[in-house]
């Protein structure tokens, strides 16, 4: 079984002081049981105490505060974690009727079978259509529906952000992980497949993927007799030993990996740094700078650290 090396910095610069910064972080490796944490450190400026959750979603968060004066805040995770999920493709021919007794039996997975956007529920309807055959099984449905974006969408970099709705992406039919995952959301929950976002990383694999080496999104669905089943409609693959989960929800919101609030009047800017190392000693880095906007008063910065946090994921 492969074991990834992970090494993971968020670094916020201000010009000038800010103090009573209040953050939460979803940045530990998700407990289940295809992967497998051998060591995991978590640094932080001033060494603040981090109170650890779990959230509704079963995700381990953590809360800190770090209150005095500071001109600039580091959050750094050092990861080495064992995958220990199957390599192949799963099979499966569970089909919608055996999904719908899952479903009426069970609140959460009813809960995210509905769309979230109900504004392009006609758009998502007709998208549906070209991908639906009453036929296939509900994986064979999850299948398609990841071909369908892989082969419909375009990857590009820097044209959308995690405020970025369904609804835009649809219109321009390009994005990044985050993007294709939210649309491969709706899709199946047009079809009332239970599905979930999920954020990890993907490590380097020999054949080459997406958004090796960074931060990445994609879903899981609830296939009848296997439980949440992981496909990466940004490289359509179906999730192997090369995906390490992080956190899960409905969207990305649930899934953020940093969010905070601070006090002060700073011209702020902001860097990620990821670097992913596979066992034969090769490493993936990725390094993004990001300049965020000066803010009156109070700074309120869950919206600008999510979109952040998005366009890292890629």
């Amino acid at each position: 079984m492969p074991v990834f090396n992970i090494h993971h910095v968020t670094k916020y610069e201000y010009d000038r002081p800010v103090k009573e910064s209040v953050n939460e972080i979803r940045i530990y490796p998700y407990a289940s049981n295809d992967q497998e944490v051998l060591f995991h450190q978590l640094n932080v400026t001033d060494n603040p105490d981090v109170l650890q959750i779990n959230d509704y979603w079963g995700n381990r968060a953590g809360m800190f505060n770090l209150m005095p004066a500071h001109k600039s805040m580091v959050i750094e995770s050092k990861l080495i974690v064992r995958t220990l999920g199957k390599a192949e493709k799963p099979n499966n021919k569970g089909g919608f009727d055996a999904l719908r007794n899952d479903v009426s039996n069970n609140l959460a997975l009813l809960e995210l079978s509905f769309l979230q956007e109900i504004e392009i529920r006609e758009e998502i309807k007709q998208l549906a259509n070209e991908i639906h055959d009453p036929r296939n099984s509900i994986m064979e449905t999850v299948d398609r529906c990841s071909q369908y974006i892989f082969a419909n969408f375009q990857y590009i970099k820097g044209i959308t952000t995690i405020e970025t709705t369904v609804a835009e992406i649809l219109g321009h039919r390009s994005g990044v992980c985050q993007d294709f995952a939210h649309v491969m959301l709706e899709i199946l929950r047009n079809f009332q497949i239970p599905s979930r976002y999920v954020s990890g990383y993907i490590c380097p694999n020999k054949n080459g993927m997406r958004g090796e080496g960074a931060t990445h999104a994609w879903v899981e669905a609830w296939i009848p007799g296997t439980g949440w089943t992981g496909i990466d409609p940004t490289n359509n693959v179906w999730v192997t030993n090369h995906h390490v989960r992080l956190a899960v929800g409905r969207n990305f919101k649930d899934c953020s990996p940093i969010k905070g609030t601070f006090k002060g009047l700073a011209r702020q800017s902001l860097s990620v740094f990821v670097s992913v190392g596979y066992e034969d000693g090769n490493t993936f880095e990725d390094l993004t700078n990001v300049k965020l906007q000066t803010q009156e008063g109070v700074n309120d910065l869950p919206e600008i650290l999510e979109s952040f946090a998005g366009q890292q994921q890629q």
